[in-house]
C-alpha cells in the first residue's frame, strides 16, 4: 500500500535498509581506503581534515554526550537572576518583571560559553522564614543547589548585603558547591565600590555585573567556566533527552489547537472558529497509543509574515522558534480545501529549518469520495518535492486515525537521526557513479573523489569532488541516497566541495 495516497484507509510505512545498523563489508572498507587514499593527491584545507577524521564513521562520538555541567543562580527576591539569565542566554527566555516573586520554579535552560555548553538553571527568590508558597519556591531553591554543580550567588549591590545574603552564604558554604559571587545593578563606575564591600561575605571576589545592560557578564562567566567541570558530577539531574518534541504546524485555521486537545484529553488550549486565535507556544505532554510525547500548539502561519502587525508578528516569531525547538513537524492540511500555495511554503519552512516531517490531512470526516480524488490528483502536482514524507488521515474533531501519527513520527525521527558509514556510503557511490556518471561539461567531467556524512538531525553529506557538480546530479545522488538507505519523512543535505590536483 502506497504511504503517499491519501484515499488509503491505514497508514503502511515499508522497512528500509537501515543505514545505522547494517554491518559494513570488508569489500566497502577497501573502496573506502583506496578512495581516501587518493584524496593525498588534492589540496585539502584543515575543515577538510577535520571533516574526514570525525565525520561520517560508524564509531562517531557526539562531542556533547553525556550530562552538562550544571550551573544554579541564587539569591533573595528582585536582584536581578532572570534577568541575568536572559543575559547569559542572549534571548528574553525567563519572564522579568519589575516585582519581587516572579520566578517560582526551577527552570533549566541550554547555554553555551566561551565553546563550553552548560545547563544554567534559574530559581525563585531564597527568602528566611518563608511561608506558604514562597516557602516551597525557597525549597526549590536549595533543590537547585545540591542539584549544581556550581552556584551563581547574585547579590543587589547597590543595597549591599542583607541578613537574606548572609543567611544564603551560610546555606552555600554547607552545600560545599564552588561559589560564583556576582554583585549586580552594577550599571557604572560609580556603584563598583558598592561591589568590592561584598568581599565581606568571604566567598571571593565579588564580580560587579549589570545584567540589564551585559556590562562586567563576561566576566562573571569566565570565572564561572573555571570552576565548572566538564561534566556534571550530579549524575545528569537535568535530562536533555525525555519526549520528542513535535510542533503542529500549519496555516491558521487547520484544526492544531483541536488536534492538540483531542491527544491531550482536555480543554488545553482555546479553539474557536475565527483564524489566528492561537498565538503564543503551548506544550503540552500527551501519549498516543501508549507512548509519550511533547506537543508544541502554534500559530498558524500567515501568508505574508512581513506585513502583519501587532501580536500576530510576535506570534509568527514565536511560531518559528518553536519550530526550530521541535524534532519532528506535523504540518496539518485542511484535507476539504484545495491544497493551497501557504501550506507548500508551510511545508517548505520546515524544510529548510531542517527538522523531521510528518503531512497530516485533517478534517477527514468531511471528506467525500469525489473530493478524495481531487486530493489525489493535487497531491501529485502540488507537492511532488516531498514525496519522502509519511502521510496520515485524521480527524481532531472526532479523534480518527490519531494512533497512527505514532509510526509515522517514529519513522521520521528515525531517519532524521540516521548516520552512514562512510564505508558503506563510498561503496554506494562508486556504484552509482559507474552507471550513471556526471555529464561532461565544457569538455571537463568532475569525478566525485569521497564522500561522508557530515552530520545528522538532519543527515547532510558532503562530497569531495574534482570539478563543480550540477544541481541536477545532486538531486540524482539525493534520490539514490532515499532508495537505498529510506531516510522517510526527514529532509537530507547534499553539499559538494571542489578541490583541485596538487601541483607537482
Amino acid at each position: 500500500m502506497n504511504p503517499q495516497n491519501p484515499t488509503d484507509p491505514e497508514l503502511e510505512l515499508a522497512p528500509s535498509e537501515s543505514a545505522a545498523t547494517t554491518a559494513t563489508t570488508p569489500d566497502e572498507l577497501a573502496v573506502e581506503r583506496a578512495l581516501r587514499a587518493g584524496l593525498a593527491d588534492f589540496e585539502l584545507d584543515e575543515t577538510d581534515l577535520d571533516l574526514l577524521e570525525h565525520g561520517g564513521d560508524a564509531a562517531y562520538v557526539d562531542a556533547f554526550a553525556g550530562p552538562l555541567p550544571v550551573a544554579a543562580i541564587i539569591g533573595r527576591p528582585n536582584v536581578g537572576k532572570s534577568t541575568l539569565v536572559n543575559r547569559i542566554l542572549g534571548r528574553r527566555e525567563a519572564v522579568v518583571e519589575d516585582v519581587p516573586g516572579v520566578t517560582r520554579d526551577r527552570v533549566a535552560y541550554e547555554a553555551e560559553w566561551a565553546g563550553r555548553r552548560f545547563t544554567l538553571v534559574d530559581t525563585g527568590g531564597w527568602e528566611v522564614d518563608a511561608s506558604g508558597i514562597h516557602l516551597r519556591v525557597a525549597e526549590q531553591a536549595e533543590i537547585a543547589i545540591e542539584l549544581a554543580d556550581a552556584v551563581m550567588f547574585v547579590v543587589d549591590a547597590v543595597v549591599g548585603a542583607t541578613d537574606t545574603d548572609e543567611a544564603v552564604v551560610k546555606l552555600l558554604r554547607r552545600s560545599g558547591k564552588p561559589v560564583v559571587l556576582v554583585a549586580n545593578k552594577v550599571d557604572d563606575q560609580r556603584f563598583e565600590s558598592d561591589a568590592t564591600a561584598l568581599w565581606g561575605l568571604g566567598l571571593g571576589q565579588p564580580w560587579p555585573v549589570s545584567a540589564l545592560h551585559g556590562r562586567g557578564s563576561g566576566d562573571a562567566l569566565d570565572a564561572l567556566m573555571a570552576v565548572l567541570p566538564e561534566r556534571s558530577m550530579v549524575g545528569g539531574a537535568y535530562e536533555r533527552g525525555g519526549p520528542r518534541r513535535v510542533a503542529l504546524i500549519g496555516r491558521p485555521n487547520v484544526g492544531k489547537s483541536s488536534l492538540l486537545n483531542k491527544v491531550a484529553g482536555s480543554e488545553r488550549v482555546v479553539v474557536d472558529s475565527v483564524a489566528g486565535t492561537t498565538r503564543d507556544p503551548v506544550d503540552e505532554l500527551v501519549e498516543i497509543a501508549g507512548k509519550q510525547w511533547r506537543f508544541v500548539d502554534t500559530a498558524g502561519i500567515r501568508r505574508r509574515v512581513h506585513q502583519t502587525r501587532g501580536a500576530d508578528f510576535y506570534a509568527s516569531l514565536r511560531t518559528q522558534t518553536a519550530l526550530e525547538k521541535a524534532e519532528v513537524a506535523v504540518v496539518l492540511i485542511d484535507a476539504g480545501e484545495p491544497i493551497s500555495e501557504q501550506d507548500i511554503r508551510v511545508i517548505q519552512q520546515v524544510i529548510d529549518a531542517g527538522r523531521a516531517l510528518v503531512v497530516a490531512y485533517n478534517k477527514w470526516d468531511t471528506v467525500d469520495e469525489e473530493r478524495r480524488h481531487y486530493l489525489e490528483r493535487e497531491i501529485e502536482k502540488e507537492l511532488v518535492q516531498i514525496p519522502w514524507a509519511p502521510r496520515v488521515n485524521v480527524s481532531a474533531r472526532t479523534g480518527r486515525h490519531l494512533e497512527k501519527l505514532v509510526p509515522a513520527l517514529e519513522v521520521a525521527l528515525d531517519s532524521w537521526d540516521s548516520r552512514v558509514s562512510t564505508a558503506r556510503l563510498n561503496a554506494f557511490l562508486g556504484e552509482i557513479v559507474a552507471a550513471h556518471p556526471h555529464p561532461v561539461r565544457g569538455g571537463k567531467q568532475p569525478r566525485i573523489l569521497f564522500a561522508t556524512q557530515a552530520s545528522t538531525r538532519p543527515p547532510r553529506f558532503v562530497l569531495f569532488a574534482s570539478g563543480f557538480v550540477e544541481a541536477g546530479y545532486r538531486r540524482f545522488i539525493e534520490r539514490k541516497l532515499r532508495e537505498r538507505f529510506g531516510f522517510e519523512g526527514t529532509p537530507i543535505e547534499v553539499s559538494v566541495r571542489v578541490r583541485e590536483k596538487r601541483k607537482r
